[in-house]
């Protein structure tokens, strides 16, 4: 008899998962030792996933466990161990090294995956400069254990992150002499990865040119790793109920590196965007935004916290308004919610609100940074990159975004340069005047030709190929730059390549005319509200030319042609950012810092040659006559009193 057994079906392909869960502390291992937090302090990450060996190492970082001051070396842990798999991955530990290798890796990338959702491209790492030209950086190495001290800092030099552990001071809620471990921290973590994510992105921006410029990555580091807060559930939750929807008094989700700040004797977290403790009382108070504390405050932390509490005062006026019809609901109209806790379905209602605005505010100010010029940014370069990249993605600003943003600056003294006014159009970036505009085409190729130009930046794309096409594309707008055109339009893009450009910019061996450099050509894909996708060109070209403290010798090697100019007192730089669209081949904005600025050049030189109690660079780096070392954050993120 034929055989009647039933058919096979075959079962549908597997499918790698989206994600992998991963345990880590919320805020940091303090939390866990009071009853009213430690319920909060555990939660899991989704992590994009990939495949990963030991380490962790995947496609964006590499975690190596060596420990110098110990003379150890510890076991790399397995996140494809089947068991770690089953329960999202090793319990929070403090005292187990494989734990911190997971919470730096969970975290770390974590951070990557918004501003990689916020940009709409894959990230890169900043190149590595040898002998033979840049080099392409696929992993950030992650140190967890590099240094017995207080401090974690970027390392440009080493394309790493490194993390101190310290014995805890007598203050606080740690055990006096205890191991604090900065690795452990969320905040640390964010911060120092979105300090290596900045500059792979903006390779100048670690230069201190003018006050600003330190001070902006700091910010801008704090800034992610205080919103990402609002990623939490249960911490938001929580938060919400205690303070009764009311973010604007003493709150963690405001605050940052608690343990880390206790630890080195602090009273409180190392900073707080809301408010301070007084030393005295040991009472929370509010910070009251004061426009002359920006003209007064050089220290690139302190600075940067200026910058920080302007974003976050903006986000609770967005938050606000988000959530007026709730309470006017709640309160049957009066706006005032009656005694006792909150209704958990309130508490839910104004946590989604907090984490959308957080969310969006978060992704403003990391889509700002393609609007930025390359060098010498300061705080209002950022203002206009921050309103103009909104205003391209959402025309109508139904819900007064951007003024909430303006008002925020305005009120902390931060004001843009060459600006009539304070309203939302006037603050964004100017296209071309209409007489360039024509210049500027003919500068680029045809629109065919253009649109092969941005690389392929899909998420499924080779990291290094991608590095390889843009260099490509790079060199293909050199070659437009020195055509006869683009000489003559140098000064549209802040350069000067013609051949009576100043003699202090270097000139190129090959045919005597100035050199420049194009750092990047990649796509900025956004998507609105109402389903559209921006798609643009961005462009970043840059120029260096000889400085000197002396402005009498510095006209004279501009002017004089000499075989072997004298060493330079610093470095000046020009240059401009490009956004073009690649629909319509039309420049849209050019953001540019003039490397024949008379202007700027004698800022920098004020800036670079004060005294030595005034002048930043020469707190942090020394004489400006010297070069500045290749490690910018490793000194600044040590605790004031250990400064030599």
């Amino acid at each position: 008899m034929p055989d009647a057994s039933p058919p096979r079906i075959q079962p549908p392909p597997k499918r790698r998962p989206p994600f992998r869960n991963l345990r880590v502390y919320a805020f940091d291992p303090s939390l866990n030792w009071q009853i009213d937090t430690a319920v909060i302090n555990q939660m899991t990450l989704q992590v994009p996933w990939e495949d990963l060996t030991p380490g962790p190492v995947g496609e964006y970082l590499e975690v190596v466990d060596v420990d110098p001051a110990s003379g150890c070396c510890y076991a790399p842990v397995d996140l494809e161990d089947r068991f770690l798999l089953a329960q999202g991955g090793l319990d929070p530990a403090e005292g187990d090294p494989q734990f911190h290798q997971q919470m730096v890796y969970a975290v770390a990338m974590t951070t990557i995956r918004n501003f990689e959702r916020a940009l709409g491209r894959r990230v890169l790492w900043s190149q590595a400069e040898e002998a033979q030209g840049y080099q392409f950086v696929r992993r950030l190495r992650i140190y967890p254990h590099a240094m017995r001290e207080a401090n974690a800092y970027y390392s440009p030099c080493k394309k790493a992150l490194l993390f101190g552990y310290f014995p805890a001071t007598a203050e606080g809620r740690n055990l006096p002499g205890g191991t604090v471990f900065t690795c452990l921290s969320h905040d640390v973590v964010a911060h120092e990865t979105t300090h290596a994510l900045l500059d792979g992105l903006h390779r100048r921006f670690v230069e201190p040119t003018n006050v600003d410029s330190l001070a902006l990555h700091e910010g801008f580091a704090d800034i992610v790793a205080l919103f990402q807060h609002f990623s939490f559930p249960a911490a938001l939750r929580d938060q919400i109920r205690k303070t009764r929807g009311d973010l604007a008094g003493q709150n963690l989700l405001g605050q940052l590196a608690q343990q880390f700040g206790e630890a080195i004797g602090q009273y409180g977290a190392l900073r707080d965007a809301l408010g301070e403790v007084d030393k005295v009382t040991k009472q929370w108070r509010p910070k009251e935004p004061k426009p002359a504390d920006l003209a007064a405050t050089r220290e690139p932390h302190a600075r940067g916290a200026i910058l920080v509490a302007a974003v976050f005062d903006a986000f609770l006026s967005i938050y606000k308004s988000r959530i007026a019809d709730l309470l006017r609901i709640a309160t049957s109209g009066t706006g005032v919610l009656p005694q006792g806790d909150l209704h958990p379905d309130l508490v839910d209602r104004l946590a989604r609100e907090a984490s959308a605005t957080a969310a969006h505010v978060l992704n403003m100010c990391i889509r700002a940074l393609d609007y930025c010029p390359p060098v010498d940014v300061g705080f209002g370069d950022y203002l206009r990159a921050l309103v103009t990249a909104d205003r391209d993605l959402v025309p109508d600003d139904d819900r007064g975004y951007r003024i909430a943003i303006v008002e925020a600056f305005r009120r902390r003294g931060i004001y843009p340069q060459g600006v009539r006014s304070l309203s939302t159009d006037n603050l964004c970036w100017s296209g071309p005047l209409d007489a360039d505009v024509n210049e500027l085409r003919k500068l680029l190729p045809g629109v065919e030709d253009l649109r092969r130009l941005p690389p392929d930046w899909s998420v499924s794309s080779d990291r290094q190929k991608i590095q390889q096409n843009m260099e490509t594309s790079a060199r293909a707008v050199h070659d437009w730059l020195l055509s006869d055109n683009g000489r003559s339009m140098g000064r549209l893009v802040g350069l000067a390549i013609e051949p009576t450009a100043p003699f202090s910019i270097e000139r190129s061996p090959k045919n005597g005319l100035p050199k420049f450099e194009v750092h990047s050509v990649r796509p900025a894909r956004r998507q609105g509200p109402d389903g559209q996708t921006l798609s643009d060109l961005v462009i970043e070209v840059t120029q260096k030319r000889r400085g000197y403290l002396d402005a009498g010798f510095q006209q004279r090697v501009d002017t004089e042609p000499m075989d072997s100019p004298p060493p330079e007192d610093f470095w000046f730089r020009g240059g401009c950012t490009l956004l073009v669209d690649l629909e319509s081949r039309e420049v849209r904005y050019c953001i540019g810092k003039g490397i024949e600025s008379p202007a700027r050049l004698e800022a920098q030189r004020t800036f670079l040659g004060g005294p030595a109690d005034g002048s930043l660079h020469a707190t942090y780096f020394g004489d400006p006559r010297r070069q500045a070392p290749a490690e910018p954050f490793a000194m600044l993120h040590r605790p004031v009193e250990e400064t030599p």
